[in-house]
């Protein structure tokens, strides 16, 4: 059975670019092969801004929406960040997004698609790697940086990639599930999981 790769839509601002761009790199990420790929916009997730009284270490989830979201992370073995870059960070729905939860993101490898303008969003990964390393996640040195990325999009709107896009989209991937392999013995077993 193949490893769940969850691939995470950052942006949830109206008329993003974020969502063109994921669905260029989940296709690429299921030409791969090395994943089962399911996606997770945060869009449509529209995670309130974190409401749970209790920490997100202690699993004692009270909301629905909650309980969703960890089960959604749960299943995934690595994860994919498709991320703008705003303002020299990345946006607040990612934050918000990761803080709701802790176990479920441990031990799992993460790599990033990033976009923006000159800096093709590597100040925002450059913040998020402190971030997803205080949660026991695993970046990968490899990723996708696409500068001035309207430049790359059809009059439709789709993400035309070039060969250094699909080139480090494959190298991630590939790197993506070297990692996980490894890490997979580390990761906790859930009650849920023990009971299949």
């Amino acid at each position: 059975m193949k490893p769940t790769l969850t691939v995470i839509v950052g942006s949830t601002r109206p008329g993003r670019a974020g969502l063109s761009i994921a669905e260029w790199f989940v296709e690429r990420a299921r030409r791969h092969g090395g994943f089962e790929v399911e996606v997770a916009d945060l869009a449509e997730i529209d995670l309130p801004l974190l409401d749970e009284p209790n920490h997100p270490r202690l699993g004692e989830y009270v909301h629905q929406h909650t309980k969703d979201w960890s089960a959604r992370i749960r299943r995934a073995d690595a994860v994919v960040f498709v991320t703008p870059e705003y303002n020299f960070g990345y946006p607040a729905s990612v934050k918000n997004a990761i803080d709701y939860l802790h176990e479920e993101w441990k031990y799992k490898p993460v790599g990033f698609v990033s976009y923006g303008g000159v800096a093709a969003g590597t100040r925002a990964v450059q913040q998020l790697k402190q971030v997803v390393t205080a949660l026991k996640m695993m970046p990968v040195p490899e990723g996708v940086s696409i500068p001035f990325h309207v430049q790359f999009f059809d009059e439709d709107g789709r993400l035309q990639a070039n060969e250094v896009m699909e080139q480090g989209a494959d190298a991630m991937l590939d790197e993506l599930r070297r990692v996980e392999s490894a890490l997979a013995p580390l990761r906790p077993v859930h009650a849920d999981e023990r009971a299949a």
